[in-house]
């Protein structure tokens, strides 16, 4: 391999390298004067992404409208409309502004919904959904007090 094949090879391993970083970990980002990390979405992102949080709080008071009537039923269907199957298809242009930790705590959200869905149905142990529904909910508080979505 002569001189400028090299380097061409090294220079595009360093664009990818970037590119990897940037749309992969890194998302569109930078830093809050309150120490959270500010996600910079255009405004149909943006409202996308807060659509899907207001989601997550009606099914968490549908869950809990359940669970105060003995309805487990209610507390499954209203879980599972939050569950990996709500996710729908995310833009690839938002994808790549959102950090890798955020789209962990969102996939693992819509996870958690589906298991309490699930145990809800086959369990109808209102305890055991509480505690369930208590250690989802630290995802959404860790989320909020991680990140701030901005335009």
């Amino acid at each position: 391999m002569n001189k400028t094949c090299l380097a061409t090879t090294i220079i595009l391993l360093a664009i990818i390298t970037a590119g990897f970083y940037k749309f992969i970990l890194q998302g569109s980002t930078t830093e809050n004067s309150d120490g959270r990390i500010i996600i910079l979405l255009d405004d149909g992102e943006r409202n996308l992404v807060l659509a899907e949080m207001r989601a997550f709080l009606a099914s968490i008071q549908q869950i809990n409208q359940g669970l105060s009537e003995n309805d487990m039923e209610l507390v499954a269907v209203s879980a599972r409309s939050s569950g990996n199957a709500a996710q729908g298809n995310v833009p690839g242009s938002l994808a790549g502004k959102l950090p890798i930790d955020f789209k962990k705590l969102g996939r693992d959200t819509h996870a958690r919904f589906d298991q309490l869905a699930m145990d809800a149905e086959d369990l109808e142990d209102s305890s055991h959904t509480m505690e369930q529904l208590s250690n989802l909910m630290k995802n959404c508080v860790s989320c909020h007090a991680m990140y701030r979505i901005d335009i």
